[in-house]
């Protein structure tokens, strides 16, 4: 580290060991930094301890990025930086930036010239689309849905229109206890034989992946109450 970098720190999607998903030079890499932008500090310093249980986390400083920070304040996280020294990134699970908080941090580090080293971790999306059997040469990650009943009803049968007119996979999430309503509302708005995957606590010893059409879930959905679940729609 003898230039100042900004690491894109992948976290456990779970209470999976680090070993079985991250690769030795991420702990390394954690063990020589001590200033980290994260997503909730009280999970990064878990993590961490997972990492390197030697880690000395009192010594560590923690900048907090969520929907709560003041977006003008960002450009004071970067401080470490300005003064040589290299700092990561943390999100609550999975890679930074995606699907999770990080991307404007990232964003400021161009801006003002510093390395970025993304690092090798589990992305849910990713985990998802590989196993889903769909198209994995055209693709897109849709984020969280609209709460409202009606406007989720368009947006749904909107990405299934696409994934029939443009041979494209549509990914989205939902927040764990809605997961349910969610997956109700896909089989009630899309065609029989519209595909659907879902993948649930991926990487975890309970992980669960089902490829189904509309046809074949209906009254077969799985738990998914309060378990962070992938859905991805494709052409039938």
């Amino acid at each position: 580290m003898s230039h100042p970098a900004l690491y894109l720190i992948p976290s456990t999607l779970g209470d999976t060991p680090v070993e079985r998903v991250l690769p030795p030079y991420n702990t390394e890499i954690v063990s020589c930094l001590r200033f980290f932008i994260v997503e909730n500090v009280r999970t990064a310093r878990r993590f961490l301890k997972k990492c390197h249980a030697e880690i000395d986390i009192d010594g560590l400083t923690f900048f907090e990025l969520n929907k709560h920070t003041d977006r003008n304040a960002l450009s004071e996280f970067l401080q470490p930086l300005k003064e040589g020294k290299s700092m990561g990134i943390i999100s609550e699970a999975g890679c930074p930036s995606v699907a999770d908080p990080g991307a404007e941090i990232v964003a400021l580090a161009h801006q003002e010239g510093y390395k970025v080293v993304p690092l090798v971790g589990p992305s849910s999306p990713l985990l998802a689309l590989m196993a889903s059997g769909f198209n994995g040469q055209c693709y897109a990650f849709n984020g969280y849905l609209p709460i409202d009943s009606n406007e989720r009803a368009k947006v749904i049968k909107k990405l299934e229109m696409r994934a029939y007119n443009e041979n494209q996979t549509q990914l989205f999430i939902e927040t764990p206890y809605r997961n349910q309503k969610l997956a109700e509302d896909i089989l009630l708005h899309c065609k029989p034989h519209t595909q659907l995957c879902i993948a649930m606590n991926l990487t975890c010893d309970d992980e669960y992946i089902a490829t189904k059409t509309i046809k074949e879930w209906k009254n077969r959905l799985p738990d998914m109450n309060k378990k962070p679940c992938i859905f991805l729609l494709y052409k039938g």
